[in-house]
């Protein structure tokens, strides 16, 4: 989708801004293209609460964007989650367990009236297919022609890539191409593979309240509970998963996210639930760039738009 604030000369930089809206914090940067090769800097990160009011979300996003000083007329690749129609800039958040205040809220207008310098446009793109846009290009699946990309963060996203297009509909992947779409035993996917899953999980077995990076500490340091969850979370994963990528049959898995910083634990746990050759060391990996693969997948998709690539 493609939000104009006021009219522009279409003289096209090389500079582009950069967001990426996650569950619990918006990540901005500015990413400048030499040789068609992306330099990310001026990074900044935000933190937000998916809970807040309309104005919290859309205040936050917008100073976001104005903390890295960038000049009006730039064009603007936004990754955001769904439900999302990511055409029309409008936000479909309704009992998702975050953003609920958006629903409905057209995203491009309400930001290009926020934003100090007028954007010359905003894209709007889905996140793990941004993440998965951004690694493929210039991370841990470059020069493969088949990928999934999978981002484990409040929830569980997913993207499907074939020779660089990705691929959300048709026989060989989930339904729109959502993992998060999926069950397993029975249960919709998020209701064990999910931060909300996993700390409501362990309050129940120990009492304690504790955050995924904590829990996952404590399995690292040998406590049973915590270990035993982790190990029983991302094995459903992995099962979930299996069929779908039997049938795409991609050359590489590259998982991204916040929670591969607990990647020498949820590696093991993921393989466990895959069969054949996805549970071969190697198919299964790190992001090259869990940071920043998804906004510079999502300017990769504003150049798409422009047909600079």
């Amino acid at each position: 989708m493609t939000s104009d604030k006021s009219p522009r000369t279409p003289a096209r930089s090389a500079v582009y801004g950069a967001l990426d809206v996650g569950g619990t914090h918006v990540t901005g940067a500015l990413i400048s293209f030499g040789q068609s090769r992306p330099e990310v800097r001026s990074t900044t990160r935000v933190s937000l609460q998916p809970d807040g009011t309309a104005e919290h979300l859309l205040s936050t996003i917008a100073s976001c964007a104005d903390s890295l000083a960038g000049p009006a007329g730039m064009d603007w690749g936004l990754a955001v989650p769904g439900p999302f129609d990511h055409e029309r800039g409008v936000a479909q958040y309704r009992s998702v367990g975050k953003f609920d205040a958006l629903y409905g809220v057209d995203l491009g207008k309400e930001l290009s009236a926020r934003m100090r310098a007028w954007p010359g446009s905003l894209t709007f793109v889905n996140d793990a297919e941004a993440f998965l846009l951004g690694e493929w290009s210039h991370g841990a699946a470059s020069g493969h022609e088949r990928v999934v990309g999978i981002t484990l963060g409040t929830g569980v996203g997913s993207a499907f890539l074939a020779e660089g297009t990705i691929v959300a509909d048709g026989p060989l992947v989930p339904p729109e191409g959502r993992a998060d779409l999926l069950h397993h035993d029975g249960r919709p996917l998020e209701d064990t593979v999910s931060r909300r899953a996993i700390i409501g999980r362990y309050r129940e077995q120990t009492g304690q309240a504790l955050d995924v990076q904590d829990i996952a500490a404590r399995g690292r340091a040998g406590e049973a509970a915590a270990r035993t969850l982790l190990d029983e979370t991302f094995r459903a994963l992995g099962q979930a998963l299996d069929p779908w990528l039997i049938s795409f049959a991609p050359t590489l898995v590259v998982v991204g996210g916040s929670m591969t910083g607990s990647w020498d634990l949820l590696e093991p746990a993921i393989s466990s639930g895959l069969t054949g050759r996805y549970a071969v060391s190697g198919v299964l990996v790190r992001a090259a760039h869990p940071d920043t693969a998804a906004l510079v997948g999502a300017v990769h998709q504003v150049r798409r738009t422009e047909r600079l690539e």
